[in-house]
């Protein structure tokens, strides 16, 4: 359950590659987008006697500015139409659709606001309506340098009228806390059955994406209070952390229960080979044994390793895809069950369709900025978030 172009685009990334360094398909890295593939045309409904003129598929988009933020990371639509919006540096806003913007909402963890790090993202318990907890995942300070963690709270309105947050605590850490400031991951999503998938990624480390004895690289499952569900692949392994779900990851920036249940994950590469993923319990995914690109050196495909899980879909030159949702709305024609991207180096939406054991980039929507974040509002229309410290709050809409 995380947004007109920016002129404040170039200096937000230069200082961000100052931080992290260049090369690569990492969010934070200018990489000069690939050209825009033809759209391909969505399967087409047979018309019948009385049903008119048959759909024609959404091409066009307008953007509605909103709101503008700092360093704005993710969003989620309460209930009452508003969004709970989080910018990296430690605030967490409530923004009305129409654009007012809160005060920082108090009773957010201190955050590692470093790097690539900060208030991540923010997702609401699927018992919200009666509990009105609030999840967030975040990088935080600790023995050794930073971390992930996730922590929960209760959203609750004093007698003035502010928003704040209550009975906050810390219900997962990723271990080890390490110097380096990248690769955090922080994506959240709930199961089905209760559960808390969490995407933690290999801080920029490569090997430990493969060890089961940490949780760089990894995706992981929880219940909401922190403890270990049934059915965890490796919670009887020995030396294995049993929160882990799947493993092998890089840089997990999306993740989304599908309508039908299944777990999808996108990922950034090195230079080249993001990826969009079908994550199954268990499931190796390659990093760093094997890529669809290169990591300062010619790295194996997954083709050559058979017993290690290949993307869906793959790109390079890459998307450096951020959020991600699955559309599930009808205001955009034809786009109904496919996954909406967000691509930071693309800078716009790239739409994937998964159809039986195919994947396909149906068609891509250029924004004309740095897309972090994307989510779908409660009618159908789409909202983004621009990357940086200007970054807007767009609203998407069918041209």
């Amino acid at each position: 359950m995380t947004r007109a172009p920016r002129r404040a685009g170039v200096v937000a990334l230069a200082l961000i590659l100052v931080a992290c360094g260049s090369g690569g398909s990492d969010d934070d890295v200018g990489v000069v987008p690939g050209p825009t593939p033809t759209p391909t045309a969505s399967p087409q409904p047979v018309p019948t006697a009385t049903s008119g003129p048959t759909p024609v598929t959404t091409t066009a988009v307008t953007r509605t500015p909103i709101a503008t933020l700092d360093n704005p990371w993710a969003m989620v639509f309460l209930p009452d139409g508003r969004m709970l919006v989080t910018e990296r540096p430690g605030r967490l806003r409530l923004v009305t659709t129409s654009g007012q913007v809160s005060t920082a909402i108090a009773g957010v963890p201190a955050v590692a606001y470093t790097g690539q790090g900060g208030l991540l993202d923010v997702a609401l318990d699927p018992a919200f309506a009666t509990n009105a907890r609030v999840y967030l995942s975040y990088a935080e300070t600790g023995t050794g340098g930073a971390g992930l963690a996730v922590a929960r709270g209760t959203l609750t309105t004093d007698a003035g009228g502010t928003a704040q947050l209550t009975n906050v605590a810390v219900i997962w850490r990723q271990a080890p806390k390490l110097t380096d400031v990248r690769h955090f991951g922080g994506r959240m999503a709930f199961g089905r059955d209760g559960t808390l998938f969490v995407t933690a990624g290999e801080r920029h480390q490569g090997a430990p994406a493969q060890n089961l004895s940490v949780t760089l690289g990894k995706v992981i499952r929880i219940n909401p209070d922190g403890t270990i569900p049934t059915g965890n692949p490796f919670a009887g392994t020995a030396n294995a952390r049993p929160e882990i779900w799947s493993y092998g990851h890089r840089n997990p920036y999306g993740l989304v229960v599908a309508s039908d249940g299944r777990l999808f994950e996108s990922e950034m590469g090195p230079e080249g080979g993001d990826e969009f993923n079908l994550i199954t319990a268990g499931g190796n995914y390659g990093w760093r044994l094997v890529s669809e690109g290169n990591d300062g050196e010619v790295l194996p495909r997954h083709s050559t390793r058979p017993d290690l899980t290949a993307p869906l879909f793959s790109w390079t030159p890459v998307i450096a895809p951020g959020g991600m949702i699955q559309y599930t709305g009808t205001r955009f024609v034809g786009w109904d069950g496919d996954f909406l991207l967000a691509g930071l180096v693309s800078q716009g939406l790239v739409r994937v369709r998964v159809s039986g054991s195919t994947t396909t980039e149906a068609a891509r929507i250029p924004l004309g900025a740095r897309i972090r974040e994307v989510e779908q509002g409660p009618d159908g229309t789409i909202w983004v978030l621009e990357d940086g410290g200007t970054g807007r709050l767009v609203r998407i809409d069918p041209a």
